[in-house]
């Protein structure tokens, strides 16, 4: 039982405290395509949907920070309207969701989380203050919330204590981590147990990119635009998930599983030419599989920030109808324009729910 009370089985099956402020929570904030399909969008009324890389920046945390700080040349216009809704639960957020049919979003900490902290113990701290108001949160909008907690990777061992004490007292859906941790990936032996205790929790792992760089790359000097979503977060996010694969993650825990957004981060789109070219070269970890594989078995994609029907399309046939669920990426991509493009894609309508919501529901058992 968490420190609030609730379980997450309790969380779901109650709505004694849908719109009640739990502490200041509240206030702060078939593989391939069908060849049957319909362009008609479901009712409103129909579509279930789920979002599930929704960013919240909460209060209390001692490690601070995130992707606005001005090394990226956002607008600021833009940035005014992000640091608005980022903080927010019930002014913004629940608004922008019931206009845009929206019923659940799943929150995570904005980036960079408590992934950059260098202090084991602050870290610790914060991925608990962090998970315990992610926690307060759903408790208070049980039926549209649900989390994706921090992990203190600084710790591993502390790691594998909270990822055990998030699922099962405090009811979160699965995990959120922003990247490499002060230059350490998920690769390396050390969050073995991490990885073990995932397993063993039945709990996916959804990569994000990080707004901090692991080190100095030419390719992006002078040009601050190439930082960020325009390129290097999905390549640097991209290389760590192939750094997870060439290093035996998923043969060693077959029944792990990693989330990557914005369809993938280049790698559906680039199976092929991993497949051939890994006869080539001579890796490290002599692996089980082909790299599309673990794709197809290990890796689940959403739509944030990639709505184009083309690139859907091709995703779906590289890992799968079952692994590609909705996302936003809310306050940063506009709901109404993401919403639009899961409502009007070509697909059927079993493949559309399947997006909207029921891969969302088996993967993160919501």
């Amino acid at each position: 039982m968490s420190t609030h009370g609730w379980t997450r089985r309790r969380v779901l099956n109650t709505r004694a405290g849908t719109g009640v402020a739990i502490g200041g929570a509240s206030a702060l904030m078939g593989t391939g395509v069908a060849q049957a399909r319909s362009r008609r969008p479901e009712p409103a009324s129909r579509l279930k949907i789920i979002a599930i890389e929704e960013a919240v920046m909460l209060p209390g945390l001692i490690t601070q920070g995130t992707a606005l700080n001005g090394a990226i040349p956002f607008k600021p216009e833009v940035v005014a309207q992000w640091m608005k809704r980022l903080p927010d639960i019930t002014e913004y957020r629940i608004a922008d969701m019931d206009e845009n049919g929206v019923t659940m979003q799943v929150l995570s900490l904005t980036p960079p989380g408590v992934q950059m902290q260098p202090d084991a113990a602050i870290a610790v701290r914060d991925a608990q203050h962090a998970n315990d108001a992610l926690a307060g949160i759903i408790a208070a909008h049980p039926a549209r919330f649900g989390g994706l907690a921090a992990l203190p990777l600084q710790d591993p061992k502390a790691a594998v204590r909270e990822a055990r004490r998030a699922m099962r007292d405090l009811g979160m859906a699965g995990f959120l981590v922003n990247g490499h941790t002060c230059g350490h990936y998920l690769d390396e032996p050390q969050f073995r147990e991490v990885w073990a205790a995932l397993e063993e929790l039945g709990a996916a792992l959804y990569l994000h990119p990080t707004p901090a760089p692991s080190g100095d790359w030419g390719l992006t000097q002078g040009r601050p635009e190439l930082v960020g979503p325009l390129y290097s977060w999905a390549a640097e996010t991209a290389g760590h998930a192939l750094r997870v694969i060439l290093g035996g993650v998923f043969d060693d825990f077959p029944g792990a599983r990693l989330i990557l957004g914005h369809m993938g981060e280049f790698l559906p789109f680039h199976a092929s030419r991993l497949d051939v070219q890994i006869q080539n070269i001579t890796t490290r970890v002599a692996l089980k599989k082909k790299p599309s594989d673990y794709l197809a078995d290990n890796i689940a994609i959403t739509t944030s920030g990639v709505m184009d029907d083309n690139m859907l399309q091709a995703a779906i046939r590289a890992v799968g109808i079952d692994n590609v669920l909705f996302a936003i990426d809310y306050p940063f991509e506009k709901s109404a324009q993401a919403v639009g493009f899961l409502r009007d894609a070509d697909l059927s309508t079993a493949q559309r729910k399947k997006i909207a919501h029921r891969n969302a529901e088996r993967i993160l058992a919501l």
